[in-house]
């Protein structure tokens, strides 16, 4: 169950890489996506996609579930950068709803 998961989740953000990359630039106004370490950058990836495109999925748990794998694989500031940058694209993503 969680490959199958794991497979959507990786070939959604490949799809649809340009235009979570626009969410992203426009929910982080302060930092480049290029400037964003190698790990934030994907987990945010995943994380906005599973905001705009799994919303069985309660926004809460893609965010908490970002923030662990941060926790996990990033640096010491990456949970709470993660945590506002998906707050910001899942506020964009309902006022636009």
């Amino acid at each position: 169950e969680g490959r199958s998961y794991a497979e959507t989740l990786v070939l959604g953000v490949e799809r649809e890489l340009v235009a979570v990359d626009e969410k992203l630039r426009a929910a982080s106004t302060h930092w480049r996506l290029e400037r964003m370490a190698r790990i934030d950058r994907n987990l945010l990836r995943m994380g906005a996609w599973e905001l705009l495109h799994q919303t069985e999925v309660p926004i809460a748990v893609v965010i908490d579930e970002c923030i662990e794998l941060a926790k996990s694989f990033g640096t010491d500031d990456s949970p709470s950068f993660v945590n506002g940058v998906l707050n910001r694209v899942a506020e964009l993503a309902l006022t636009r709803a």
